[in-house]
């Protein structure tokens, strides 16, 4: 049982120096060391049963040291696995952000490019910059009447709830 013990107790040592890589590791290569740790973990998780079945086949006097030995590793694994996931979601959180941010960017150009587009075609049309800056006006004016109605609208919600209540 020893052998295996002081195997398994140096790839969770290694594992732990692999964490640390992780975090300096650059967008192309995180994921061969995500999964190179992970397969160090699965096999670890193999070694921690078989050292399971040992340790119950130690001598009485020898037992509940060993079951607590290996009860510890298997301790240390656990969280060096939630450790690893806890690290893929914030990474995948972080590239999801990222990915938003570009599409929320390239909107945005977008927009203003569209907006150019139909100033231009309006202009064809032979609309004025004056009946343009009206339309323009008049959407901003109902932006405030649809908020104006959604807070009396919210009023009057809280006034019945207060009444019936």
């Amino acid at each position: 049982m020893e052998p295996l013990y002081q195997q398994t107790h140096k790839q969770v040592h290694e594992i732990q120096s692999h964490m640390g890589r992780l975090e300096t590791a650059d967008k192309q290569s995180v994921h061969l060391v995500e999964n190179e740790i992970q397969a160090s973990i699965d096999q670890i998780f193999s070694h921690l049963e078989r050292l399971e079945i040992l340790s119950s086949k130690e001598p009485p006097n020898k037992r509940q040291n060993a079951k607590l030995r290996v009860d510890q590793l298997k301790y240390d694994v656990q969280h060096l696995q939630t450790a690893l996931r806890n690290f893929q979601h914030r990474r995948y959180t972080r590239e999801q952000q990222e990915r938003q941010r570009e599409e929320l960017l390239s909107r945005t150009f977008t927009t203003n490019g569209t907006q150019k587009k139909i100033l231009d075609i309006a202009n064809m049309l032979g609309l004025s910059n004056t009946v343009m800056r009206l339309i323009e006006k008049r959407a901003f004016q109902d932006k405030y009447f649809m908020i104006g109605g959604m807070l009396l609208t919210c009023a009057v919600m809280f006034l019945v709830v207060q009444y019936l209540t």
